[in-house]
C-alpha cells in the first residue's frame, strides 16, 4: 500500500511534552467499529470495559540507553536499540562517518565503547569492555532516550526518569516505553480488579526502530526493525483459556499487540513465545490473539498508524484522529489515549 494513505496533518501544539498528571487524568477516544466517537478520561477504564475482559501489559523496563561521547575530537551520540550479549549492544549513532572499526568512544564517568561492526542499516555493533553489568554503566553515563519529537523541543531531565516509565517496569532491556501503559495507576487498577477485568504481563524489549520514519513509498519496502520478547506458557494458557470463555482479550499498546499476534497461529491459539519479532502489520491483516487495542495517538505515516488502521480500517482512524485533532487531544509518547474496540 502507499505510505501517503497514512498521513495527516497534526498541530504541533497537539504534541504533549510531558504526561498528564495524575496519570490516569488522561482523555481517552473510545472509538468502535461504527457510531460516535467517545470522549472519556483513562479514569473512567473499569466503566468502559466488561467483566473477565483481559488487559495484556508489557512489563518491560526502559533503560537510559541514549549516550553522548567523543571519539577523539569527533562528537559521538548513541542509541542502544537491541541487545546482542551481554556485552554488546546494536545502536544507532550520530556522527557515524566519523566512526571506524576498533574506535573507542568515551562516554564520561568512567564508561567508553568501542565500535565493532557497522550494519547495512547504519547502525553500528557497540563493545562495553569491563567487569560492571552494561545496565550498571548506563546508570553512571546515559539518559532516558526520549523519542525525537519530544528531545527536539526540550532537554531530557531527572523528571523523564520516572515519566518515561511504566507502574508494570521490572525487566531491564526496552529503549522505548510501551507509552500505552504510562496511564495505568495503582488505583486503576484496583478499579479494574474489581470490576472483574483481568490482567495479564508479557515482556517485548522495544528498540529505538519504533521512532524510525518509514521512507519507503510503498509499505511492501519498509524493514521493520526486531526486537525480543517473550510470553510464558502460563500466560498463554490463561489467555486461551480467556477466549475460550468468551471473552476479550485487549492489549495495552502496540508492543503487547504485536507480541501477541507473532505468538499465534493461524488456528488462533495464543502458544509460548521467546526470541525476536518483526512482525509489520497493514491493512489487510487478519487478527488472531486480540479483540481490542488501547494505545495512544501515533505519527503520521508511521508504522504504529498503519497497525491502528489495519485494526479499525483505515478511513475510521482517519475519521478518529481528525475529531481527537479538533478536540485538543495530546499525541505521542506522553500524550492521551485510544480504546479501540472493533
Amino acid at each position: 500500500m502507499r505510505v501517503d494513505l497514512f498521513d495527516f496533518e497534526l498541530p504541533t501544539e497537539n504534541i504533549a511534552l510531558r504526561p498528564a498528571r495524575p496519570r490516569d487524568s488522561a482523555r481517552l477516544l473510545g472509538v468502535s467499529a461504527e457510531g460516535p466517537f467517545r470522549d472519556r478520561i483513562v479514569r473512567d477504564l473499569p466503566s468502559l470495559l466488561n467483566p473477565g475482559d483481559v488487559l495484556v501489559f508489557n512489563d518491560t523496563r526502559v533503560i537510559p540507553a541514549q549516550l553522548e561521547g567523543q571519539r577523539g575530537d569527533a562528537r559521538i551520540g548513541a542509541t542502544l536499540h537491541k541487545r546482542i550479549d551481554l556485552r554488546r549492544w546494536q545502536a544507532f549513532v550520530r556522527n557515524a562517518k566519523r566512526l571506524r572499526p576498533d574506535d573507542v568512544i568515551q562516554f564520561g564517568a568512567g564508561v567508553s565503547g568501542i565500535a565493532e561492526t557497522r550494519h547495512d542499516d547504519g547502525s553500528w555493533t557497540l563493545f562495553f569492555p569491563g567487569e560492571e553489568p552494561v545496565e550498571v554503566l548506563l546508570e553512571r553515563a546515559g539518559r532516558m532516550p526520549l523519542p525525537p519529537y519530544i528531545a527536539g523541543k526540550r532537554p531530557t531531565d531527572e523528571q523523564d526518569r520516572t515519566d518515561y516509565q511504566t507502574m508494570f517496569a521490572t525487566k531491564d532491556g526496552a529503549v522505548a516505553a510501551p507509552t500505552a501503559a504510562l496511564h495505568f495507576t495503582p488505583d486503576l487498577l484496583e478499579g479494574l480488579t474489581a470490576s472483574g477485568v483481568q490482567t495479564e504481563m508479557l515482556t517485548l524489549h522495544v528498540g529505538a526502530g519504533t521512532f524510525l520514519p518509514v521512507k519507503a513509498e510503498d509499505t511492501d519496502d519498509h524493514a521493520m526493525h526486531a526486537e525480543w520478547g517473550t510470553i510464558d506458557a502460563g500466560t498463554a494458557d490463561r489467555l486461551n483459556a480467556a477466549r475460550a470463555g468468551g471473552n476479550r482479550v485487549i492489549a495495552v499498546g502496540t508492543t503487547s499487540l504485536r507480541l501477541l499476534e507473532s505468538a499465534t497461529g493461524d488456528d488462533r491459539v495464543i502458544r509460548p513465545f521467546e526470541g525476536d519479532t518483526s512482525i509489520f502489520i497493514t491493512p489487510g491483516y487478519k487478527f488472531r490473539a486480540i479483540d481490542g487495542l488501547m494505545t495512544n495517538f501515533h505519527l503520521p505515516k508511521s508504522t504504529l498508524f498503519m497497525l491502528v488502521s489495519a485494526l479499525m480500517g483505515r478511513d475510521r482512524m482517519q475519521a478518529a484522529y481528525a475529531h481527537a485533532i479538533a478536540q485538543g487531544y495530546r499525541f505521542y509518547s506522553y500524550g492521551d489515549s485510544s480504546l479501540l474496540l472493533p
